[in-house]
């Protein structure tokens, strides 16, 4: 079949780090292709630069047998281009339907705004991907699972020819995996060439027709994904054979460190149904509690309460160490031995335009001042402790962090809060976007650091993730915590009936 898009030879470099080299790739229509590869392997750059939005690059684009070089993203998107990010790049003071028709508004004969227009055609690809916000709303009262639909929505709208998505299921529910894929078997019909990033393997082998393998820059390995088994794919991405880890065998304590009981959150949109319900739990030390939930469940705004950040609206008692406290902000959970990382990291656990090595002292501004003034040579060492202990890939303490990996971003908000030494961290979808190989390094970590009586709250809206690294389970739906498992007892099936909404059961 004849290729769509066809890439030869690209070359990128950043500050004298390559991140391709010589990379050659054909795109045919009618195929889903697999882009995989570790974080930092060079797989976002590469859909940047097909994409238009990195337009400094060696090597020749050729689209429909035309050389090609995009100047910029509308370039890309009005020649069929189009690419669902991974990290969301939509405007929060936007609403829905105004974010899917940014740079594309549809204008009346009077010349205005045609809203009615835009929030009707909005409100169809939203019935088509099953997400039940409406046009109107701001995008920055989405969860970061709908945000991700809305990126979804913004690429169908130009139906494209050539569809990118970077971990387009990163942030969304089964439900919504399963009309997404439903989708993307649709568009393969109609002869569009789509190339799919996941890390979650299982998705590859049902999608796709083709793989890429990415390492360190350089195409290391591709085919028929019919032709291939998971265990050489994942040898491919590493180099090097990777065991996955899962909890350790290790006895843990009896001591109580964490006490919740009747949590409720209120909702100021809809007094009558609580986000939170009657939520009662405990937490030991050296536990690893695992939450799961699908979206909407309540996963997050636990932790977000539990953290402060939910300020009055949440009512219930929690007891940290025999001690009733009241968080009304996330200062005084800080100071009381609590730490979150949170699930929307670019938004809400980075500061993109600083360096690295600011971002990992920002709890600690008191273990890097002097007679309050900031010590480099403080914050270097602080820097160069936990590049060394969590394998941070960075060309230097002053590199902006947006300029990271998202695993490594990950592996940076980590070690701000392990500067803390909390008592209770909170994960909160701590893999998201992260590969393999960091997944594992993030498991030992959480593994090291309960054996230490830091006591893990760990999210995640995948089954397996859950059992392999939790001591015992909690499964929400629906604001509410509908079952317990030990570790023992738990399997896919227990946990994903119990995360089930009734009224789904039927």
């Amino acid at each position: 079949m004849e290729s769509i898009l066809k890439v030869e030879n690209i070359t990128k470099t950043f500050s004298g780090v390559t991140a391709l080299n010589k990379v050659n790739l054909k795109l045919s229509g009618g195929k889903v292709t697999a882009l995989i590869g570790e974080n930092g392997a060079g797989k976002s750059t590469l859909l940047k630069i097909m994409s238009g939005i990195y337009t400094d690059y060696e090597g020749v684009i050729t689209f429909k047998d035309q050389p090609t070089r995009f100047a910029a993203p509308k370039d890309a998107q009005d020649s069929g281009i189009s690419i669902i990010h991974q990290e969301l790049n939509l405007i929060p003071n936007l609403t829905v339907a105004q974010n899917i028709f940014l740079g594309r508004e549809v204008i009346n004969e009077l010349g205005f705004l045609d809203e009615s227009n835009m929030n009707q055609k909005t409100k169809a690809l939203l019935n088509r991907l099953k997400l039940e916000v409406e046009p109107d709303e701001m995008v920055s009262s989405l969860k970061v699972g709908q945000q991700q639909i809305v990126e979804i929505a913004k690429a169908l709208l130009t139906e494209s020819e050539v569809l990118f998505m970077d971990e387009p299921t990163s942030a969304i529910g089964e439900s919504e995996v399963k009309v997404l894929f439903k989708i993307i078997h649709q568009l393969k019909a109609e002869g569009k060439s789509i190339v799919y990033i996941s890390h979650k393997l299982d998705e590859l082998f049902v999608l796709a027709d083709e793989f890429v393998v990415l390492r360190d820059g350089q195409v290391v390995g591709q085919g028929e994904m019919n032709q291939i088994s998971r265990d050489k794919l994942i040898g491919m991405m590493a180099g090097r054979e990777i065991n996955m880890t899962g909890k350790s065998e290790r006895k843990i304590s009896d001591e109580r460190i964490l006490q919740v009981q009747n949590l409720n959150l209120k909702n100021p949109q809809n007094p009558q149904r609580p986000i939170l319900q009657n939520i009662n739990f405990e937490l030991r030390k050296g536990e690893v509690l695992g939450i799961y939930g699908l979206m909407g469940a309540g996963r997050t705004e636990l932790c977000e309460s539990l953290f402060g950040l939910r300020g009055r609206l949440s009512t219930g008692t929690i007891t940290l160490e025999g001690r009733k406290i009241y968080f009304h902000s996330p200062g005084q959970a800080i100071e009381s031995g609590m730490a979150l990382v949170p699930e929307d990291r670019k938004k809400n656990g980075i500061v993109p335009d600083m360096s690295v090595a600011e971002n990992i002292s920002l709890t600690v501004m008191d273990k890097v001042t002097k007679l309050g003034l900031l010590s480099e040579k403080l914050q270097s060492k602080l820097y160069d402790k936990y590049v060394s202990s969590l394998r941070i890939k960075v060309s230097s303490k002053n590199q902006f962090i947006r300029n990271l990996s998202g695993g490594n971003q990950q592996k940076v908000i980590l070690a701000k809060w392990l500067e803390r030494d909390p008592k209770v961290l909170m994960l909160d979808e701590p893999t998201r976007g992260i590969d393999i190989n960091a997944k594992n390094e993030i498991y030992e970590l959480i593994t090291r650091l309960a054996s230490t009586g830091i006591s893990v709250i760990m999210v995640s809206s995948e089954i397996p993730e859950v059992l392999a690294i939790s001591d015992r389970i909690l499964v929400m739906c629906e604001g509410r915590i509908t079952a317990e498992f030990s570790s023992e007892e738990a399997t896919e099936n227990k946990i994903m009936n119990a995360g089930i909404p009734e009224n789904l059961n039927e």
